[in-house]
């Protein structure tokens, strides 16, 4: 185990072993709330380290695949029961390094917990399924085998529960993993790898290498013993990475943008309404693929739901996460605030009425910080870019219209289709909803974001490879069917 220790370089975990890039290059992660704090270093690594965490994966699941499923599953409790003694340490290491608020992190470490611990059961369920055969004589029977070495590539996001409901499938279904997780957050994933190797798990089940997505992430993806890769990220790096596993035949496994509508009814319990679109909209300062980023409101309440999430919207408190009372963090670093910035010029140049926000903050107090007002814009067309592109910060466009017909419409006006929801008393409407959204979760009378861990979350359209994570669903991606014929 390594010694917490301040401004420590976390080293690349390969076979077993911290080890040291022979690059030597090392890259600051800073708290995007107080810029000149340094969370620790994180290593650039060369694509040798990579080649050698594959090659050590590659070793290591030949004996791991023939574990007993419920061997695998103890090991992945025991990380769960370590990961929840770390809860502390690791979302306070959360806070600090991306600038979600304490009490996210938390909940987002209890989410890796609960992810773990929920696939570590899955050990001790079917892996197959007796099926008739026109032979008397004979059994037939299929069985789930794993992919082999899967290839992690992670975003900065969610450092805890996005890499662990990639891994944690991985391990159990019986492969080994690489993770490569984003430079912004790679400090809080060295903790989550550093849980995994309390744990126990024997050399090279679990691999951990650190460096830019061009290097490592690359070296992954073509690499010819990675028989698998998973991404959560951007659509353009998603995209290559998809091209490149399909030209030599890998699996692969892509979660992307989105662009996520709310609908509100003129029936709508407004209040409720409002709460769920600020939660969605503005909880981790919008950086979540499920944010709510377009808010479609019925004409007849379009005046009285925007004067309420305005009002609403101006009482949250800014600042840094770690802080109490605080519900607003900061944007997690200086590109994204430059990006969100950037798209608030580009919805007032496009008429977009400005409501409350739209300022980067730098009193005093804000001055080291990454921080952006939360933002609403009304007076939005569908067609403007900023009810068509993903922000991923605190924006909201407001888009009145004059029926749910007419809403539904312009909630699938867009290239993706990862969530939406909608808010409405009328069941005909739930349904017309249910059935014409084009997207892979919806939610009705909840907000956009978030999706509960034993139940499949993907994308349609441009929001992924329409594949699916999470639930029992990930046995789908983490395994190959394997038929079996015995006379």
């Amino acid at each position: 185990m390594t010694v917490e220790i301040k401004n420590k370089t976390y080293l690349n975990f390969i076979n077993g072993e911290w080890k040291e890039s022979e690059s030597g290059d090392i890259q600051a992660s800073l708290n995007p709330a107080a810029r000149d704090e340094i969370v620790g270093y994180v290593q650039m690594s060369t694509k040798e380290e990579a080649d050698k965490a594959v090659a050590a994966a590659k070793e290591a699941q030949k004996a791991w695949r023939k574990l007993a499923g419920s061997e695998r599953g103890a090991f992945l409790y025991k990380a769960a029961d370590i990961l929840e003694k770390k809860t502390n340490e690791i979302a306070e290491c959360m806070t600090r390094e991306m600038g979600k608020t304490l009490p996210e992190a938390k909940g987002e470490t209890a989410r890796g917990v609960a992810l773990l611990r929920y696939y570590a059961g899955e050990g001790m369920r079917k892996v197959g399924d007796v099926i008739p055969s026109t032979d008397s004589q004979a059994l037939m029977f299929t069985s789930r085998v794993p992919l082999g070495v899967v290839g992690v590539i992670t975003p900065w996001n969610f450092p805890v529960a996005i890499p662990i409901w990639k891994m944690a499938p991985a391990l159990i279904y019986g492969n080994t993993v690489v993770l490569k997780p984003a430079q912004e957050a790679a400090v809080t994933a060295a903790k989550v790898i550093e849980c995994f190797e309390e744990a126990g798990l024997p050399k090279g089940v679990v691999n951990f290498v650190t460096g830019s997505g061009s290097v490592i992430g690359q070296a992954l993806t073509d690499h010819p013993d990675v028989n698998g890769i998973t991404f959560t990220g951007s659509n353009s790096v998603g995209k290559g990475i998809g091209q490149a596993a399909l030209a030599r035949g890998a699996k692969y496994q892509l979660e992307m943008g989105g662009k996520n509508p709310v609908i509100v009814a003129a029936d709508a319990d407004l209040d409720l309404a409002v709460e769920a679109t600020i939660s969605g909209a503005f909880r981790s300062t919008g950086q979540k693929c499920t944010a709510t980023s377009r808010v479609i409101v019925e004409a007849e309440v379009f005046e009285d739901f925007k004067d309420r999430l305005v009002a609403k919207t101006k009482a949250i408190t800014i600042g840094n996460g770690l802080k109490d009372g605080i519900w607003l963090g900061p944007c997690a670093s200086e590109g994204q605030m430059k990006t969100v910035l950037s798209y608030i010029e580009i919805g007032k140049q496009e008429g977009a009425r400005l409501l409350t926000g739209g300022n980067q903050l730098t009193s005093e107090g804000y001055e080291k910080g990454y921080f952006v007002e939360p933002t609403i814009f009304d007076n939005v067309t569908s067609s403007m870019k900023i009810a068509q592109e993903e922000i991923f910060g605190p924006v909201i466009a407001l888009i009145q219209v004059n029926s749910l017909e007419d809403g539904l419409s312009i909630a699938n006006d867009v290239q993706y289709g990862l969530s939406a929801s909608i808010f409405t008393r009328n069941i005909s409407s739930m349904l017309s909803f249910i059935e014409e959204m084009e997207a892979g979760l919806v939610r009705i009378n909840a907000e956009s974001a978030g999706v509960e861990l034993q139940a499949p979350f993907g994308g349609m359209k441009q929001s992924s490879s329409h594949s699916r994570e999470q639930g029992e669903a990930a046995k789908e991606f983490f395994t190959s069917i394997k038929t079996v014929f015995v006379k």
